[in-house]
């Protein structure tokens, strides 16, 4: 069960529905994912609910996810191969990110080109 998967398209469902909050699984993964989402403008915040049995996060969306998924398998990419997979995941140059993970943490594909750094892609939203 991949609940990173499960996060993205729970976002996504929530959006075409025109709700602006949905709950997701907590791991920290997800949260690094969240920050970067934040820091796109794809979501307003985020924040952590304990319910005994697990944490949760209230996510209040933005209304600017059209598409959300995760990358399987997980590619490999190295550092002068970013413009071959932004042709593949995202709809056109300059719309949307690519979420990578990379020996300097989790980043958007356009942050770990200028860090000139590869990694395995994890997941695109637009």
């Amino acid at each position: 069960m991949d609940i990173l998967a499960d996060a993205l398209n729970t976002m996504k469902t929530h959006e075409i529905a025109g709700q602006r909050h949905c709950t997701v699984k907590a791991s920290k993964l997800i949260g690094k994912v969240l920050d970067i989402l934040k820091g796109e403008g794809y979501i307003v915040s985020y924040r952590v609910r304990e319910d005994g049995r697990g944490n949760k996060y209230d996510i209040e969306l933005a209304g600017k996810i059209n598409e959300a998924g995760v990358v399987k398998p997980r590619f490999p990419v190295k550092k002068g191969e970013w413009p071959k997979f932004e042709q593949r995941f995202l709809p056109a140059y300059n719309i949307g990110v690519i979420i990578v993970s990379t020996s300097k943490g989790v980043l958007t594909n356009v942050e770990a080109n200028e860090k000139g750094v590869g990694g395995r892609l994890l997941a695109y939203v637009y």
